[in-house]
């Protein structure tokens, strides 16, 4: 996929990964209604963004590769 650039490292890739698979996880466990289903849809883009190793808005920021670190 070269329609974007890595900006984010392996360990900042590793706690997204693991802080949104607890995010998911805890609000279909412990919230009901849509509040669950918001809170756990946030948290699976924000694991997401680790497996990519791309996040949008420490893009538009400029964080990351060629900008402020």
């Amino acid at each position: 996929m070269g329609f974007y650039r890595k900006n984010i490292g392996g360990l900042h890739q590793a706690l997204r990964v693991a802080l949104g698979i607890a995010v998911t996880i805890g609000a279909l466990v412990y919230l009901t209604g849509i509040a669950a289903w918001l809170v756990a849809l946030g948290g699976a883009s924000f694991a997401l963004t680790g497996l990519v190793g791309y996040c949008p808005m420490c893009a538009m920021a400029g964080v990351g590769k060629g900008g402020v670190s």
